[in-house]
């Protein structure tokens, strides 16, 4: 069925304008799942957003360190049951782990229950209490099929307009019906988040209530970029390296001079050379048929790293930096099949001269950029 991608969107409101957010959210990805992380710092400012930001940080390393998520979870939790009782910043949280088959757990302490939606409904997700020592935490597994996804909220959403003409606030049940409008409306998901917190502000009166946090995370059909740079290290991986990324589903760019004259033979397609003037600072474009892109590597990398925040009208029109931001933008995932053989190129004075970064250098780089965009990176070396 192809590569599914679990899309996020966030909305954080602090309670008092100008201050820092209670409320903090993680997002990290690999191959094999989505994880998110909604914690809610004890109060309100600077106190509460480091303690949901300790809170997020050590469950996050903890669960990319290879600790199971429920093992990750109790630990977070015993500490911050410490943290309550000596009076040590404390925060409540929930995480959501959703593998790339749809199958998913939440895992909630002390805060409110997700909210499971598709394009024709929506509910409060069933959840089972589990007893960790001398506390209660909650757990719901479920299962997302493509268009169908969760909304995970801090208590300021929940409790938006105590005591302000709501008896017990909005409550779950609230955002629930508010989120079914939404759904039967036929408004897209990504905009769930600002919905909420808008409506719980509005609840509120100003500087008055909670940090207001709401995150959405749907499944859609993803879209794949292949991108193969560099030569293999040992010439024998050159038809290995080919092999794979012609195998890849998505769209398949290639930059590098010596890679496109790789994959071209063992193709055994025609290289070509665009003749057309390329510009001051365009790197040049090459043709191999069936290619999505050709281009130069790691001016084209450096470039489209370089560029990466800039308003894209500012850029060449067709020049392969501003093809192939175009179609990073809008990726969710990218492989790189990463040839690590020397370039001398690279180590060329004018690559010096103009602060061009090395492949080895400028790639891990780009990969960052593309990981805090939401998008899964996976790089392969040869």
């Amino acid at each position: 069925m192809g590569y599914r991608h679990v899309e996020t969107v966030i909305s954080s409101v602090s309670k008092k304008a100008g201050q820092p957010c209670g409320d903090v959210v993680q997002v990290f990805r690999d191959p094999y799942s989505t994880v998110i992380i909604v914690a809610d710092g004890l109060g309100s400012g600077v106190q509460a957003n480091l303690a949901a930001t300790m809170c997020t940080t050590r469950l996050k390393e903890l669960i990319k360190g290879g600790i199971s998520l429920r093992e990750a979870f109790a630990k977070c939790v015993r500490t911050m049951e410490d943290a309550r009782i000596t009076g040590l910043p404390y925060a409540v949280f929930t995480v959501a782990r959703i593998l790339t088959d749809g199958l998913a757990v939440a895992l909630s302490y002390e805060m409110p229950p997700p909210v499971f939606f598709t394009r024709q409904y929506t509910t409060i997700l069933d959840r089972k209490a589990a007893t960790y020592g001398d506390f209660v935490v909650y757990e719901s597994n479920f299962q997302l099929d493509l268009n169908e996804g969760i909304v995970i909220v801090s208590d300021g959403i929940t409790q938006a307009g105590l005591g302000r003409g709501l008896r017990n606030g909005w409550e779950i049940n609230g955002v629930n019906r508010f989120i079914d409008e939404l759904v039967s409306a036929n408004d897209p998901p990504k905009i769930f988040p600002d919905e909420l917190t808008y409506k719980a502000r509005s609840l509120w009166k100003e500087n008055q209530g909670d940090d207001c946090t709401a995150v959405v995370a749907w499944c859609k059909p993803g879209r794949i970029i292949n991108i193969m740079t560099g030569a293999p290290a040992d010439p024998k991986l050159d038809r290995k390296i080919v092999s794979d990324f012609m195998e890849s589903d998505g769209l398949k760019i290639i930059c590098g001079a010596t890679t496109a004259a790789i994959a071209a033979r063992e193709l055994d397609l025609k290289l070509e050379v665009d003749q057309d003037d390329p510009g001051t600072i365009s790197p040049p474009e090459y043709f191999i048929e069936g290619m999505d892109l050709v281009t130069e590597g790691a001016v084209t990398l450096n470039q489209v790293y370089n560029v990466w925040d800039e308003d894209s009208d500012k850029l060449e029109r067709n020049s392969p930096v501003t093809i192939l931001l175009a179609l990073l933008g809008v990726a969710d995932r990218v492989n790189f099949f990463n040839g690590t053989a020397p370039n001398l190129a690279e180590s060329d004075i004018g690559f010096v001269q103009t602060g061009i970064l090395h492949r080895k250098v400028i790639l891990p780089l780009l990969a960052e950029k593309l990981k805090a965009a939401g998008k899964l990176v996976i790089i392969r070396t040869y």
